[in-house]
C-alpha cells in the first residue's frame, strides 16, 4: 500500500467527482458553494479544520482544529475512511468511504477547488 499523499497525487478527479455524489446532499463545492448541513469543501485540502466562518462545527472538530489539525491528505484519508472513528462525537452522519482507490480520487477531486473567498 503507498502512503496516502503519494496515492492521492495520483488521485483521478474525474473519477472523484463521481464519489462526490456522495457528500453533495450536505456538502458543496465550486463557485458560488455555501455551507449546507456541512461546510462547503473550497480550499479543504490543506486548510485548517473547522475554519470557516459562520459553520456550527462539531465540539470534537473544534478541539481538534484547536490542536492544530489541517486537513493534509493524509488526514482527508484517515477522516473519510470511517469519520465516526476519527472524531468521535462528530456531528456528521456519513458512515465513511471503504475503498481506499475512492478515498483517494475524491481527495484528488477536492484538491481542484481552491478557496473562493469564504
Amino acid at each position: 500500500m503507498l502512503a496516502p499523499i503519494t496515492v492521492a497525487a495520483e488521485g483521478d478527479a474525474e473519477a472523484g467527482e463521481k464519489v462526490f455524489r456522495k457528500c453533495k446532499a450536505c456538502h458543496a463545492v465550486g463557485e458560488g458553494a455555501e455551507n449546507k448541513v456541512g461546510p462547503m469543501l473550497n480550499g479543504i485540502v490543506g486548510r485548517q479544520a473547522a475554519s470557516i466562518e459562520g459553520f456550527g462545527y462539531s465540539p470534537v472538530l473544534i478541539g481538534l482544529s484547536e490542536d492544530g489539525l489541517v486537513w493534509t491528505p493524509e488526514e482527508l484519508d484517515v477522516f473519510l475512511t470511517k469519520p465516526r472513528d476519527y472524531a468521535k462525537g462528530i456531528k456528521m452522519t456519513f458512515a465513511g468511504l471503504r475503498k481506499e482507490e475512492d478515498r483517494v480520487n475524491i481527495i484528488a477531486y477536492l484538491a481542484t477547488f481552491e478557496d473562493q473567498g469564504s
